[in-house]
């Protein structure tokens, strides 16, 4: 396993956590709708800019796309808007612990099940026992903010 990746995506995920932070102030400022959309909106500008001046091997037209991995920007934009509506409300911690959670669990029934072209990673007793600990961690978090 590669530690760059390791790190880089624990850095992701920091990143994630900054912008929970920030999309509640944003949605009180501006509401709710339009924070997710500024946001989704100055990350497709930063993307669209960093493609403009990329240089590319092979252009793909839309047409190409199989049009159910479109969905991602669906759920993308889904997600920002319940981080918006949630973290002001539950904690930036409850709801990145909520996230983890959600996010280990659907992606071990696509590892198991090879779901979206992914190659098929069966579960293993230590992967579960991972998972077990982010839900006691949920637990405790949930805990730990109504008392």
């Amino acid at each position: 396993m590669n530690i760059l990746f390791v790190i880089l995506i624990i850095l992701a995920g920091m990143g994630l956590s900054f912008e929970a932070g920030i999309l509640g102030p944003l949605g009180s400022q501006v509401g709710k709708l339009w924070a997710t959309m500024s946001i989704v909106s100055v990350g497709a500008l930063v993307l669209w800019l960093v493609d403009y001046f990329t240089p590319q091997q092979k252009q793909y037209k839309w047409e190409e796309i199989p049009r159910w991995q479109l969905i991602g920007g669906i759920l993308g934009s889904l997600y920002v808007v319940v981080l918006t509506l949630s973290t002001p409300v539950i904690s930036v911690a409850m709801t990145m612990v909520c996230v983890l959670f959600g996010q280990i669990t659907k992606s071990f029934a696509i590892d198991y099940f090879g779901w979206f072209g992914v190659a098929r990673k069966p579960t293993n007793p230590m992967r579960v026992i991972g998972l077990i600990f982010v839900l006691i961690a949920l637990c405790f978090s949930y805990l730990g903010a109504i008392l």
